[in-house]
């Protein structure tokens, strides 16, 4: 009986890790035959589990959700992750955000061990984090988007974008990033044929199609570097420019990834492409990216331009070797 009810625990554990399990798969998982996982799959089913099982090349066992909630199987470094969350949560600009996620924090901390519920507070007192200061989005939202990453499952949504343009997308969910302001979902949009971000606050009509697809490679070493480009070709800062590179379009884009956003051709063999910063510091450090053997102007203000000549003619002595 404690080796079944091991197994079933372990099953749980799986079904609530990933939403989608084919039943070879959760078979060699627990090392047991199909006949004895369905028989695990129905003790979970008296037990106020729904387990949905289909048919098929594609089929398999889901968890899904139910009319009332069953016991949650926590790891402890599960349960203090989910801990520390939720108290982050209520400064991340989710609507009713604070009211919620500290009631739902009271209840876990309630049958956190006296250990767990250390390493919480110990935590917590340790990480501070700024809250969002945009318009607040949907915690029900948020958690459809996050499942979507999580399973790799096609989503379709209603969007506005910052031009008041609506339309609707069918795209594939990377990653959700928050940044000091905005919630954003990284995904490949299937109708661009390219990866786009989304502010989750202008999307509405969500809809999970249950098509699942493979895993791609982001451009950028991770999302958050993603969001970071996106944003900063959006809002350039207070000084802008353009540098006209020897370089085709194709080779440019190549070269600057998603940091190479707005950039147009020029010409044969010539790419526009805009910078910009709060600082001239910013935009001079932007032209560290330039590959070392392409020719380039910069088109700027006039103390833009004699800020980037000054600058290179200290760098440029700073190389020389000192008098002896």
């Amino acid at each position: 009986m404690a080796q079944t009810t091991s197994r079933t625990l372990a099953l749980l554990n799986l079904l609530q890790t990933h939403r989608q399990w084919a039943g070879s798969t959760l078979a060699e998982r627990l090392g047991v035959t199909a006949r004895t996982l369905r028989r695990d799959i129905d003790r979970l089913r008296e037990l106020g589990y729904r387990v949905e099982a289909t048919r098929g090349a594609a089929g398999g066992y889901r968890l899904e959700a139910g009319a009332e909630l069953p016991p949650l199987l926590l790891t402890d470094e599960e349960a203090v992750t989910m801990a520390i969350g939720l108290r982050l949560a209520a400064t991340q600009g989710l609507s009713d955000g604070e009211h919620t996620t500290l009631s739902a924090l009271a209840k876990l901390e309630q049958v956190l061990p006296p250990a767990l519920r250390q390493r919480v507070n110990a935590l917590a007192a340790s990480v501070q984090v700024p809250g969002l200061t945009g318009t607040p989005v949907s915690p029900e939202l948020l958690g459809q988007l996050a499942l979507a990453c999580r399973d790799r499952e096609r989503i379709r949504f209603s969007y506005v974008a910052s031009d008041d343009a609506a339309t609707d997308r069918v795209v594939e969910p990377h990653s959700l990033v928050a940044t000091g302001a905005r919630w954003f979902l990284v995904s490949w949009d299937l109708t661009r044929g390219d990866w786009r971000t989304f502010r989750v606050d202008r999307m509405a009509r969500y809809f999970g199609t249950r098509v699942h697809f493979a895993a791609r490679d982001l451009p950028t070493a991770d999302a958050a570097e993603f969001v970071a480009a996106a944003v900063s070709t959006i809002n350039r800062g207070r000084h802008r420019a353009t540098v006209i590179l020897h370089l085709p379009l194709e080779q440019s884009r190549v070269h600057f990834g998603p940091w190479g956003q707005g950039a147009t051709a020029g010409g044969a063999g010539i790419t526009r492409w805009p910078v910009g910063g709060d600082t001239f510091e910013e935009i001079l450090a932007a032209l560290a990216w330039i590959p070392r053997d392409a020719a380039y102007e910069i088109e700027g203000s006039d103390e833009l331009i004699e800020f980037v000549r000054v600058s290179s003619e200290k760098m440029l002595g700073a190389t020389r070797p000192p008098v002896r």
